[in-house]
């Protein structure tokens, strides 16, 4: 399977996220360890924030989740069309914390 199938496969639910990730362990492919790494991020943020705006008010929160939306479209777009675009502000610390995906 080409990386950017696995790429594409890790940004559908988190269950195409573990798909993708034991499909790059057996062979590991660059393009879709980018995407790993980058789509696990995107979900931890995406998770936490979400978790964090709704104690503090219901309406920040789902802004929040149109805002990751936007940033899961992207990165989907980008994987698409084979480029490695990080996503805005954090990707690289992505890349860092997970280099071992």
């Amino acid at each position: 399977m080409s990386g950017k199938a696995k790429a594409i496969i890790a940004h559908i639910t988190l269950m195409g996220w573990i798909i993708a990730l034991i499909l790059n362990m057996n062979n590991k492919d660059e393009f879709a360890s980018f995407y790993i790494r980058q789509y696990l991020g995107i979900m931890i943020i995406g998770v936490l924030g979400n978790a964090a705006l709704n104690m503090v008010n219901g309406t920040l929160a789902m802004v929040w989740g149109v805002i990751m939306l936007v940033v899961w479209l992207l990165s989907l777009i980008s994987a698409i069309t084979d480029k490695k675009n990080e996503t805005p502000v954090v990707g690289s610390y992505f890349q860092d914390w997970f280099k071992g995906l």
